[in-house]
């Protein structure tokens, strides 16, 4: 069952992501599957929505509506942790692509470079036409 220390546990855990009880809007479906009776009458299944992300979840894995909240709110600070993570992730790629882009090519790799700038330079000059030949 549900105790005190895992709702505790679950509120700091939202403190740290900066989620918000008003950024949640939460609602009650009946479920579907297995359950019987209880699930046939009562409204167990539980749908949530994150504003900001607009990230949504829905949790109907066991009979309690009380433990499908719970559930439902560990998934989605899960994948509000997972967004935030990929985010720096992809913040910190573009960073280093920068770097890697910007930093200055050794004295070799640009003596290459130009030596293959050359040799094109001539297989083009070699492909011209004669009438362009004598033009110029």
């Amino acid at each position: 069952m549900l105790t005190a220390a895992k709702n505790l546990t679950l509120e700091k855990r939202m403190v740290l992501l900066g989620v918000r009880e008003e950024d949640i809007v939460e609602s009650f479906i009946r479920s579907s599957g297995p359950g019987g009776q209880n699930v046939n009458k009562t409204s167990t299944c539980v749908y949530l929505k994150h504003l900001p992300t607009g990230l949504e979840v829905k949790c109907q894995r066991q009979r309690s509506q009380v433990l499908n909240r719970f559930l439902a709110r560990h998934i989605l600070l899960s994948k509000i942790e997972h967004k935030i993570q990929q985010e720096n992730l992809q913040r910190q790629s573009q960073k280093a692509k920068g770097l890697r882009q910007r930093r200055r090519k050794p004295k070799g790799v640009k003596v290459k470079i130009l030596e293959s700038k050359r040799r094109q330079g001539q297989k083009k000059l070699a492909r011209r036409k004669i009438n362009e030949i004598e033009v110029a």
